[in-house]
């Protein structure tokens, strides 16, 4: 993967998740491993909206980097 399509699947990350907290302000979305990995990281009480019920907001981000054109094979990680 190259850095453009990993900046790519971080900003995908960055737009989703500002889409689903209150405070979209305290958003970073950082790039590791190569841009292999993305660290999501929320307001503390915005960090249980973006993992969602049993997870399911979290798979649900997870599933719409796999399928993107550019986040094949990435990783998303939340930083509590």
């Amino acid at each position: 993967m190259t850095m453009a399509e990993a900046s790519k699947t971080a900003e995908l990350v960055e737009f989703i998740a500002k889409a689903i907290v209150t405070e979209p302000e305290e958003v970073v979305v950082t790039e590791a491993d190569g841009g292999r990995t993305i660290e999501l990281e929320t307001a503390p009480g915005d960090r249980g909206r973006v993992i969602g019920r049993q997870g399911r907001v979290a798979k649900a981000i997870r599933a719409v980097i796999a399928a993107s054109r550019t986040g094949g094979s990435t990783r998303l990680e939340i930083i509590d």
